[in-house]
C-alpha cells in the first residue's frame, strides 16, 4: 500500500471515514461551486431573472452529461475497489482502463448529438421566447467541453477508490478555483454574459481533466491506466454499466424531473417560477452533493472490506454513514425552513423572485429531512455490488413517484403551482420509507451470504 494512500482494511472506521469522506465532501462542495458560482453571477446580470430561467432550461442537458460520467465512473470505481480487496490489481486496472475508453467514446457521441439537436431540445425542455436565447448561448459553449466533463468527473472516483482522497479533492478544487476566477472576467469583464459563464466552466473542467489523467498515468498511483487494457472488453463494460446504471438513473432522472417541473411551472407560474426552480435546484445540490461526498468516502471502505470478506468493518462503516447522512439532511432542512430568504439571496435579490422562491422552498423541501437515510442505504447497495436493488430504489423516487405526481396533483388542487411543488415531499417520504424497509431486509441477506462464504473458506483452509 502506498504511503500516501489509506489502508482500507485496517484502523479505526471513524478515523478512516473522516480521512476519506472529508476530502470527498470538500471535492463535492467545490464541484458544486461550478454551477452555483455561475448562477450567482448570472443572477446579477441585467435581466438576471430571465437569464437564470434560461440556464434552468439548459440544466437538464447538463445533468444528462454528468449522468453519463456517473454511469461509467461510479459503476467502475466500486468494482475496482472490490478487485483491490481481492488482491487482483491487474483486474482492477482492466476495469479502470476500460472505463477511460468508454468515457471518451460517450463524450464524443454526446457532443455530436447535443450540438445537432440543442435548439429543439431546449424548446421541449421549457424554453420560451424570453429565455431560449440565454439557454442556447449557455449550452452552445458548454457542449464543446463535454469530453472534459466526462474525464474529470468520470475518472475522479478511481482516484478516491484507491484511497487517494486528498488528490481526488485537489483535482476538483483546482478546476473550481479557476471557474470562480474566470466567471466575473468572462461574464462582466469581457461582456460575454451567459456564454462567459459556460466558457469559464468548460475551461475549468479541462484543467481538472488534465490533473486527473496526469495522476492516473503517473508514478504515484497504485493503479494505472494501461494501453494494453484500453481495448473495450464487453464483459467488463457490461459489469460497469450494470452497476453504474443506478447512479446514472439517479442523475438522469434529475434531468427528467427538471424537464417535467419546467413544463408544469411554465404553465402555472411562468418564467419567474422556472427561475425559482433554478435556485431551488441549486439548493438541492447543496444538500445532495455533500451527502454524495460522504457516501464516496464510505464506498471504498465498504467495497474493499466486502471483497476481503471482513463483515464487521462493513457493518460499522454503514452504521456511521447512516448516522452522518441523516444528521446532515435533517439540519439542512431545519435551516431552510427557518432562513429561506438567506439561501435565495445567495443567487438573486429581485423582490419578486425572492418572494416566490422563499415560500416555494418551505413546500418543496419539507420531506427532505429523511433523505440522508435513503442515500446512505442506496449507495451502500452500490458499494456491495447490488446493482439491481439500487436501480429499483433510484427509479422509485423520481420516475415511479415524482414525475407522475407533478402532472397528477394539479388536477386535484386549485393552486396548480403549489400542487407541482407538493409532489416533491410526497415522493421523498414514500421513497425514503420504502428504501429503509427494503434495506433492512436485503442488507441482512447480503451480509449473511458474505458470512457464510467466509465460514466455508475458513473450513476449507483447515
Amino acid at each position: 500500500m502506498s504511503k500516501k494512500s489509506v489502508d482500507l482494511g485496517n484502523g479505526g472506521i471513524g478515523k478512516l471515514l473522516v480521512n476519506l469522506a472529508i476530502p470527498s465532501i470538500i471535492a463535492q462542495i467545490v464541484n458544486l461551486l461550478y454551477n452555483i458560482v455561475d448562477r450567482i453571477f448570472i443572477g446579477r446580470m441585467p435581466n438576471g431573472e430571465l437569464a437564470m430561467a434560461g440556464v434552468g432550461v439548459a440544466m437538464p442537458v447538463i445533468l444528462l452529461v454528468s449522468a453519463f460520467s456517473a454511469l461509467i465512473g461510479m459503476g467502475g470505481a466500486p468494482l475496482t475497489a472490490i478487485k483491490m480487496g481481492e488482491q487482483d490489481n491487474d483486474g482492477a486496472e482492466k476495469i479502470m482502463s476500460n472505463s477511460f475508453s468508454m468515457l471518451n467514446i460517450v463524450g464524443v457521441i454526446l457532443t455530436i448529438v447535443f450540438f445537432i439537436f440543442k435548439e429543439p431540445i431546449l424548446w421541449a425542455f421549457g424554453g420560451s421566447e424570453a429565455t431560449i436565447g440565454y439557454a442556447l448561448d449557455y449550452l452552445s459553449i458548454y457542449i464543446i467541453g463535454t469530453i472534459f466533463v466526462q474525464i474529470s468527473m468520470g475518472m475522479n472516483p478511481f482516484i478516491n477508490t484507491q484511497g487517494f482522497a486528498k488528490i481526488g479533492m485537489f483535482t476538483v478544487a483546482i478546476g473550481a478555483v479557476i471557474n470562480i476566477i474566470l466567471d466575473p472576467i468572462f461574464i462582466f469583464g469581457l461582456n460575454m454574459g451567459v456564454k462567459g459563464a459556460a466558457l469559464a466552466t468548460i475551461t475549468a473542467q479541462a484543467v481538472s481533466a488534465v490533473f486527473v489523467l496526469n495522476f492516473l498515468f503517473g508514478k504515484k498511483t497504485i493503479l494505472k491506466i494501461r494501453k494494453k487494457y484500453l481495448k473495450i472488453d464487453k464483459k467488463i463494460i457490461f459489469s460497469i454499466v450494470s452497476l453504474g446504471v443506478a447512479p446514472f438513473i439517479m442523475q438522469a432522472t434529475e434531468s427528467l424531473v427538471l424537464i417535467s417541473l419546467n413544463n408544469q411551472l411554465s404553465k402555472y407560474g411562468g418564467d419567474l417560477a422556472i427561475g425559482a426552480m433554478t435556485i431551488m435546484s441549486s439548493i438541492m445540490q447543496m444538500i445532495t452533493m455533500p451527502l454524495m461526498g460522504l457516501t464516496q468516502g464510505a464506498q471504498p471502505i465498504i467495497s474493499y472490506n466486502f471483497g476481503a470478506k471482513n463483515i464487521d468493518r462493513v457493518k460499522k462503516t454503514f452504521k456511521l454513514l447512516l448516522i452522518s447522512c441523516l444528521t446532515y439532511s435533517t439540519v439542512m432542512v431545519v435551516l431552510l425552513m427557518i432562513f429561506p430568504e438567506f439561501f435565495v439571496g445567495i443567487f438573486n435579490d429581485k423582490p419578486e423572485l425572492v418572494e416566490i422562491t422563499s415560500w416555494s422552498i418551505k413546500i418543496y423541501f419539507s420531506g427532505m429531512f429523511i433523505f440522508g437515510a435513503q442515500i446512505a442505504c442506496q449507495q451502500t447497495f452500490l458499494a456491495l455490488g447490488q446493482a439491481k436493488i439500487s436501480l429499483l430504489l433510484a427509479l422509485l423516487r423520481k420516475v415511479i413517484l415524482l414525475v407522475p405526481l407533478i402532472f397528477i396533483l394539479p388536477m386535484f388542487m386549485k393552486n396548480g403551482l403549489q400542487a407541482v411543488l407538493i409532489a416533491e415531499p410526497v415522493a421523498d417520504i414514500v421513497a425514503c420509507l420504502t428504501t429503509i424497509i427494503s434495506f433492512s431486509i436485503f442488507y441482512k441477506k447480503v451480509l449473511s451470504n458474505m458470512d457464510e462464504i467466509k465460514s466455508n473458506v475458513s473450513i476449507s483452509n483447515n
